[in-house]
């Protein structure tokens, strides 16, 4: 085999590997009102959390609030429901 023909069939499979290895990845931005988290699984909201769902690229305007928190939920006020 010559060099060239090596070196595009190690791209490939670099390539093909990234690829695989971000099929797994989940990411979004979740806000009920101006308050906004970040999730990483894919979660089905009941009706009554009243939240919007964005991609992980969208960007926040003015007035958003980010707060954090883990698990399963959603922040409705000050609170976070679990569910």
């Amino acid at each position: 085999m010559t060099f060239l023909r090596k070196a595009m069939i190690g791209a490939g499979v670099g390539a093909g590997m990234l690829a695989l290895s971000t099929l797994g990845a989940s990411a979004a931005i979740v806000c009920s009102g101006n308050v906004c988290w970040h999730v990483q699984e894919s979660y089905e909201y009941p009706p009554t959390a009243n939240v919007i769902i964005h991609e992980d690229a969208w960007n926040a305007g003015p007035g958003i609030t980010f707060r954090e928190h883990e698990g399963r939920g959603y922040w409705n006020g000050d609170r976070w429901t679990v569910w």
